[in-house]
């Protein structure tokens, strides 16, 4: 299953359901429950999750112990908002980069330096995500595509990278009104770790 990081609406959880080992969420979002069947994938905050059931323009997904451990769905609430993302068609158009819906880690809003019409955002790097991230380079923030303007240094201790948001990012997605503390997920470019994972293979120093 793919992704774009191109988010087509901002949805409402209307509902959660919190198990020892799982989370249920219902979810409103009539534009991704347009054509959804069970079985179909949405991406909700740059997580891949499974619709279990519909009714009407809401739609139920069941989160796994594992998944709410390494995201920030652990802390949604009802009435919040959410990014919603259905999976690429074949024939779709690729309006982003290639997002998986696999989180690498989260992460925190440290500062946002508004603009004249954008906004410069300052996030939290976890050390071991560092070396996947370059400037120029691709990064899904709450399963948002968005290009690093900047980055720390390689080494950096408390490492970091910077996003420019425009307008309609500010709008269209909850990232316009992520506060600085608050929790976004993160998942890095998967071409960079495929070609670790090839350089390892060859014997070369990733």
């Amino acid at each position: 299953m793919m992704f774009t990081g191109i988010v087509e609406e901002r949805g409402t959880v209307i509902a959660v359901d919190r198990a020892p080992e799982y989370a249920r969420l219902g979810i409103r979002g009539a534009l991704v429950t347009s054509d959804a069947s069970p079985g179909d994938s949405i991406s909700v905050n740059g997580v891949c999750l499974t619709v279990t059931d519909l009714s009407g323009d809401v739609f139920t997904v069941d989160v796994m112990a594992e998944t709410l451990r390494r995201s920030s769905l652990a802390d949604v609430a009802p009435g919040g908002d959410v990014n919603l993302e259905r999976a690429m068609p074949a024939s779709g158009r690729f309006g982003g980069h290639v997002v998986q819906g696999h989180v690498d880690g989260t992460a925190m809003v440290r500062e946002r330096l508004p603009g004249d019409r954008w906004e410069v955002v300052t996030i939290s790097l976890p050390p071991p995500l560092r070396r996947y991230v370059v400037e120029k380079g691709s990064i899904t923030v709450d399963g948002v595509s968005l290009t690093v303007s900047a980055v720390s240094a390689t080494g950096d201790t408390d490492p970091w990278f910077q996003v420019s948001l425009i307008p309609t990012t500010l709008t269209a997605t909850t990232l316009g009104v992520r506060e600085v503390g608050s929790a976004v997920n993160l998942e890095v470019d998967v071409l960079a770790k495929y070609v670790e994972a090839q350089l390892a293979h060859l014997g070369a120093p990733a």
